[in-house]
């Protein structure tokens, strides 16, 4: 019996059926189209990147946004399922071993055969096992499936977090660039009472028209209108940032703090170093491996399953004798079970697999490709944005400007009320349009260091661009 247990043992490992995962390569471009000479050099940005901005109060909420995150827990819980998933998994590698003790009391009849007609006990310490031979792979290849499942799990759980923390980040920046809009909407309005006021007297003195304390009031009611639309907009900013902190909206508020800070200088690097940092592409390359391994799941299904299977244990009629070794018994059997005609069904279940392993193909190529695009839009939105920064601080100091010389042309008469309103209305423009700005160039930066993959280490994974 034991060169027969060991032949069936040893053809556990004979073979694996289904093809043999192995990474496809990728094309990858040797450098950013948008990117400039002071975008070279390694971007080596530690997990709490957000220090690079240089603002403690956003490192306070992206700290508690990690810790408190509603969907970020969920994704740790994720994780745990898939190890579980695949915990349960592996068990298929080992036997199954199972006690089932049992004391019944019995009477027979006495009509029913000679000699029936007794009551007589019976005790029963049976282990029962069972071991499926992995002849064929198909245990191995589900194990292979369930571990890259863990792995894209968990890959997962880093999208979400990057994605928590980038939004915490751009929210925060737009709650500030709100308060500065806010800022400037509030002294605009408090500047327009006052020419509003004195208008009114120069009306009543016969210096001025109708027409010219109408426009302003038009001007005036327009501005607060803005003003409020802003404050509308902050706090949905406000509630919006809260629950991303995992708090309810009526338990946060934020103190108004206009936007003062600068973009950062994000090393983009080169697009090789792009597909070993970004999760999203590593999740859709495990996908793959695991899509991979189902097909040998399926495969296998064509194939006999081999099963191994006995009973170990002691029975007695008299509870005394149950532990001495006359009381012994013992099965053991090999099985298996043969695929003869199930209508297609196990050739469909191989052509159902390829297919997805050809769909989840096509994603991890469009995922490559797609971190490609997010890394040179956000090169384009920084270096454009920068060029526009320029231009609009002039564009501001321009307005102020023509309004100064328009309000001096109209104390002498030369120019109408008018001109004065046009120009009030173009500094507030571009001075809303600059706090705008800020504000897009800082989210640009976000959106930069997360398409590089946010919270990279400088030791990074193999390269998956390469099979």
């Amino acid at each position: 019996m034991k060169p027969l247990w060991l032949i069936l043992a040893l053809g556990t490992a004979s073979c694996a059926v289904g093809p043999d995962y192995s990474r496809p390569p990728v094309e990858t471009p040797a450098a950013y189209k948008s990117a400039t000479a002071e975008d070279a050099g390694t971007p080596v940005i530690d997990r709490r990147w957000w220090t690079h901005f240089g603002d403690p109060r956003l490192g306070e909420l992206e700290e508690e946004a990690t810790r408190a995150n509603p969907d970020l827990l969920a994704a740790m819980s994720r994780i745990t399922e898939a190890r579980a998933t695949a915990r349960i998994t592996d068990a298929a590698f080992f036997p199954s071993l199972t006690a089932n003790p049992l004391a019944q009391r019995t009477r027979t009849s006495a009509n029913s055969f000679k000699g029936g007609g007794q009551t007589f006990n019976d005790f029963q310490l049976p282990l029962d096992f069972g071991y499926e031979l992995d002849t064929w792979g198909k245990i191995r290849r589900s194990s292979e499936a369930a571990h890259a499942q863990v792995q894209a799990t968990e890959d997962d759980s880093q999208v979400v977090l990057q994605t928590i923390q980038a939004e915490v980040a751009e929210d925060y920046f737009t709650l500030r660039s709100l308060d500065a809009q806010a800022e400037i909407l509030r002294k605009t309005v408090e500047v327009y009472r006052q020419q509003l006021s004195l208008l009114e007297t120069q009306f009543q003195a016969g210096l001025v028209g109708r027409i010219t304390v109408v426009q302003q009031e038009a001007q005036l009611y327009s501005t607060m209108t803005q003003e409020v639309e802003v404050r509308r907009q902050r706090a949905d900013m406000e509630h919006a940032l809260a629950v991303l902190l995992g708090r309810p909206p009526a338990d946060f508020s934020f103190a108004p703090s206009p936007l003062d800070l600068a973009p950062p200088k994000i090393p983009a690097g080169i697009p090789s170093w792009l597909l070993r940092r970004r999760p999203d592409v590593c999740e859709a390359e495990r996908l793959l491996a695991s899509s991979s391994a189902q097909i040998g799941v399926a495969v296998a299904q064509l194939y006999p399953d081999l099963r191994i299977t006995g009973v170990l244990g002691l029975d007695s009629v008299d509870l005394r004798h149950l532990l001495e070794w006359q009381s012994r018994i013992w099965t053991l059997a090999a099985g298996a079970a043969i695929p003869l005609f199930v209508g297609g069904q196990l050739e469909a279940g191989v052509d159902l697999a390829k297919a997805k392993f050809e769909e989840a193909l096509a994603n991890y190529r469009s995922r490559v490709l797609s971190a490609f695009r997010d890394v040179e839009d956000a090169l384009t939105d920084l270096h454009l944005r920068s060029e526009a920064a320029e231009a609009q601080t002039k564009a501001v100091a321009s307005s102020q400007e023509y309004l100064t010389l328009s309000e001096l042309q109209f104390r002498q008469g030369l120019v109408n009320y008018l001109q004065v309103t046009d120009a009030q209305r173009t500094l507030l423009v571009n001075d809303l349009s600059a706090a705008q700005l800020l504000n897009a160039r800082l989210i640009s930066a976000v959106q930069l260091i997360k398409a590089l993959g946010a919270g990279w280490e400088e030791e990074a994974p193999p390269d998956l661009g390469k099979p």
